[in-house]
């Protein structure tokens, strides 16, 4: 499989009136995907990220991308966990 990096970002209304991220992942191959942040994950990917600044996660690799939404999707998990514990942590 190809590696990617986000290449750009943008901010978008989400259904529910949060704001959602969308970034573009970038393929080694010209490829390109749009990916979806929920409020939760953008805040996890600018976390491992170390930006307050959405335009700072360019040229991040996609592996952080892929952490932040199942850090995100962990939460509903019914562990019992408090949605801001148990996840793992930042990885590069």
């Amino acid at each position: 499989m190809s590696a990617a990096v986000i290449q750009r970002v943008r901010v978008a209304a989400g259904h529910d009136g949060i704001a959602e991220l969308i970034v573009t992942l970038k393929f080694e191959n010209g490829g390109e995907s749009l990916v979806t942040l929920d409020e939760f994950a953008t805040r996890r990917l600018l976390e491992c990220c170390g930006t307050q600044d959405p335009e700072g996660l360019s040229g991040t690799s996609w592996e952080l991308v892929r952490d932040a939404l199942a850090a995100s999707a962990s939460r509903y998990l019914a562990d019992g966990a408090p949605p801001e514990q148990g996840h793992k942590p930042c990885t590069t």
